[in-house]
């Protein structure tokens, strides 16, 4: 049985349906201090521009955030599986809504398995091996799959063992019980976003160089940052392990005894912030990490952690190309 239009049944199965325009991000505008205090980078400062990160839309419903760019046509393959799942039903079963409101998601053409746009309600698919998208976002088939964000607190060590006894990871997932991996580390005297998976695929993606998955940090250092040390960081700092450069930075808030930078690199160096602001003269005294990829902490407390809802995984996995 085929899922194209090659009189079979009457299937449609095309990729020439484009999507919407991606929304951008938009920044905010510095604010300064002048009080002669030192900046906090607290709770307050560590969330994002939004509270509410789960941010899950209403079933059968097409999300903002979700119209993605045309993805890249590809030729008319045969994506239906004789012994496999009706598609509707897989789509329910990974909680996309009824099977009603399933059937009309692929009725209009949102819903592509393998890269191809499925029309027709009798495809069958296998959802082991055959990938899923709706509106352009990747859907997580596997249930036994899982992925959570957490806010480690400052002197915890981001391992799930420690020989020498310090709090670490485990402390805040011994009552789980999937063997999650943690992907990238903060030193222990760093604060902030972890994310932690026990999807092998996407961990390893999340870590891996070519896929340039952006970290933003909010970063607290001595004395007052300058123009010209913003541009040396962002043109590059030579480090005992070879040069070292920012994406973008911006003085968040900022007084002759401290500043409060915002940072956003793709380097993945041990202490690589704290060691960029060392070479140009500004000891870190505290550091946040708020956002990787797509995946922002907002106001989730230090110590807690969340499962990210199908939207937030959706962005992340389409981020490193699954």
């Amino acid at each position: 049985m085929s899922s194209s239009g090659n009189g079979r049944g009457g299937r449609q199965n095309g990729a020439g349906r484009s999507r919407g325009q991606g929304s951008g991000q938009g920044g905010g505008q510095p604010s300064r201090g002048g009080t002669g205090g030192r900046p906090q980078a607290g709770r307050g400062a560590a969330r994002g521009p939004a509270r509410g990160a789960r941010n899950e839309p209403p079933r059968g419903a097409r999300p903002e955030a979700a119209r993605r760019e045309p993805r890249e046509a590809k030729p008319d393959v045969d994506v239906h599986t004789a012994d496999g799942v009706r598609l509707q039903k897989v789509l329910a079963q990974a909680g996309l809504g009824s099977r009603r409101a399933c059937e009309q998601l692929i009725e209009q053409g949102r819903v592509e398995v393998d890269g191809q746009i499925v029309l027709e309600l009798g495809v069958r698919i296998d959802p082991n091996v055959q990938s899923v998208h709706v509106d352009g976002l990747r859907i997580q088939l596997d249930d036994s799959k899982i992925t959570i964000i957490f806010n480690k607190p400052l002197g915890v060590v981001s391992s799930m063992d420690d020989p020498e006894g310090r709090p670490c990871l485990a402390d805040f997932f011994k009552n789980r019980s999937e063997r999650l991996f943690h992907v990238g580390r903060l030193d222990q005297d760093s604060e902030g976003l972890l994310i932690l998976t026990n999807d092998g695929e996407l961990a390893n993606r999340l870590t891996h160089p070519k896929y340039g998955i952006a970290k933003t940090y909010l970063v607290e250092v001595e004395g007052r940052v300058t123009p010209r040390v913003g541009d040396a960081l962002i043109h590059g700092v030579d480090l005992d392990d070879g040069l070292a450069r920012l994406d973008r930075y911006r003085v968040v808030d900022s007084t002759p005894q401290a500043s409060l930078v915002e940072v956003i690199l793709h380097e993945g160096r041990n202490r690589i912030v704290r060691r960029m602001f060392d070479a140009v003269g500004h000891k870190v005294t505290r550091l946040v990490r708020v956002q990787m990829g797509p995946i922002r902490l907002n106001d989730l407390p230090p110590g807690r952690h969340r499962v990210l809802g199908k939207t937030e995984l959706g962005t992340l996995m389409s981020a490193v190309g699954l």
